[in-house]
């Protein structure tokens, strides 16, 4: 049979993603089976059981706080739940979310040059963005999946241990966490691939990520209290006009938007994320937030962690497409 132009066409878009789809698949086996993401994904469960195990210990007491208006939220409680032994597991994602996210990054693309696969690669008739674009949906299909089957594993203990059915509110809340979760590792993920098309050597883009995450941590909140120590004094240190710029600072780091977006979801009797006015609490009530209202008051922090890993990936995909490969 003759198959005319027109046929032929039509079989050639439908297979142009055909190489694309592949190179997910790839991407997603080689981390599966690499021990770096399988140290991490063991820590991660470890500090996800003891969670579960100290928020079980103590739900009874949680369930029967009438004074907590979260209270009958049973699994909403269990990934907020301390006695002080250990913290909850959303604070634990906060510490081990970068380090996953630079775990698969930092030698994403500078490994791939060294081994002279970057140009066989590159030499295949495929798209030069193909290869960043398929790096960044494997990991995210990848951190997604095991989220997902932690907060599965969740709602199963949930059940079984207590009997009760799930509220659609509880999930709702549950998969917005999941969604900002995976936003807060790509970030990293993002971030750590840029030093690996910068630098050469893999060890020089991991140590350069793990001190930019440190520098968030632990150094960022020092130089702003310092500074504004120095440059405010304290007589008027805490007003509202002169602390207001500091607090931006202090709340646009990406491990406390990821902080201040979690504790509020995971915690509907929160109301506010900063100091509130005597109008505001004029009036108020007591009770749980709906989602609705919850996800209003997270909306900056949720938005401006979405952008910082889309520019960060757009940077990342810029050098990459500028970049020079050879052998």
């Amino acid at each position: 049979m003759e198959i005319s132009y027109t046929d032929f066409s039509i079989i050639k878009s439908s297979n142009k993603n055909v190489p694309f789809w592949a190179m997910v698949r790839k991407e997603i086996s080689d981390h599966i089976r690499s021990w770096q993401f399988i140290i991490l994904l063991m820590i991660i469960a470890l500090t996800f059981f003891a969670s579960m195990y100290v928020a079980i210990s103590n739900l009874n007491s949680a369930v029967s706080n009438t004074n907590d208006p979260d209270h009958l939220l049973i699994y909403l409680k269990l990934l907020t739940i301390t006695d002080g032994t250990l913290p909850p597991f959303h604070v634990f994602i906060s510490f081990l979310g970068p380090l996953l996210g630079i775990s698969l990054g930092f030698n994403a693309i500078n490994s791939e040059q060294q081994n002279s696969t970057l140009i066989r690669v590159m030499a295949q008739p495929i798209y030069r963005d193909n290869l960043l674009l398929s790096k960044f949906i494997s990991v995210t299909i990848l951190i997604s999946t095991m989220f997902l089957t932690l907060a599965l594993l969740m709602i199963g203990a949930g059940l079984l241990i207590t009997g009760v059915p799930i509220e659609l509110e509880e999930v709702l809340r549950i998969v917005s966490y999941i969604i900002i979760c995976v936003f807060y590792v790509g970030f990293w993920f993002s971030l750590s691939i840029i030093f690996s098309i910068r630098f050469k050597q893999a060890a020089t883009a991991a140590i350069a990520s793990i001190g930019l995450w440190l520098f968030f941590t632990i150094f960022h909140s020092m130089i702003l209290n310092v500074i504004s120590k120095i440059i405010i004094p304290k007589s008027i240190l805490f007003s509202s006009s002169r602390y207001s710029w500091i607090e931006t600072l202090f709340h646009m780091a990406p491990n406390q938007l990821y902080t201040d977006a979690t504790t509020t979801l995971l915690m509907p009797k929160i109301r506010s994320l900063g100091p509130m006015s005597m109008e505001q609490m004029a009036g108020a009530i007591p009770n749980s937030l709906p989602i609705r209202d919850s996800l209003l008051i997270v909306w900056p922090q949720v938005s401006g962690l979405i952008s910082a890993t889309i520019v960060c990936f757009a940077l990342a995909y810029y050098l990459f497409m500028r970049k020079e490969i050879k052998c």
